[in-house]
């Protein structure tokens, strides 16, 4: 792996991370992104979206994302996304790390992600950095109408 750097999302990365989700991100059975949700996110939670760079040779090229999401009371995390090139590196793994010291650093004592059941690669990754299904638990989910976020 090369020297991969994080940072926190500013809203100048919003397209950049749009763009990014376009290819390396898995988008089955979700509403669609938007530059304008994810600026929101930032604004809202400034560290959450948490960007990994390739530093190699200088590159500086975006080749992952996670969102450490914290409510005050739960750790979720989202957008686990690696550049298809760049996978089986480790940087997922980073990128998760780096998730759960942002929610030591708050107080959370459990984190949780959301994994397709058909995301096989995925599902590898969470095993992989010590998560499991949890299997007396369903995920209920409800469309809200459409909002400024698109």
């Amino acid at each position: 792996m090369s020297t991969i750097v994080l940072r926190a999302a500013n809203l100048d990365d919003a397209g950049t991370v749009l763009e990014f989700w376009g290819r390396a991100a898995e988008d089955a059975h979700r509403p669609a992104d938007s530059v304008v949700a994810i600026e929101g996110l930032i604004r809202r939670d400034p560290e959450a979206l948490i960007l990994a760079f390739d530093e190699g040779e200088g590159a500086g090229e975006l080749v992952g994302t996670v969102i450490a999401g914290w409510d005050g009371w739960r750790c979720h995390i989202y957008r686990l996304a690696v550049a298809p090139g760049c996978r089986r590196r480790g940087v997922g793994g980073v990128l998760i790390r780096a998730a759960e010291q942002r929610f030591a650093r708050l107080g959370g004592t459990r984190a949780d992600a959301m994994v397709l059941d058909e995301n096989d690669l995925g599902q590898s990754v969470w095993k992989a950095n010590g998560y499991a299904p949890q299997p007396e638990w369903s995920r209920w989910v409800k469309p809200l109408a459409a909002s400024a976020r698109s």
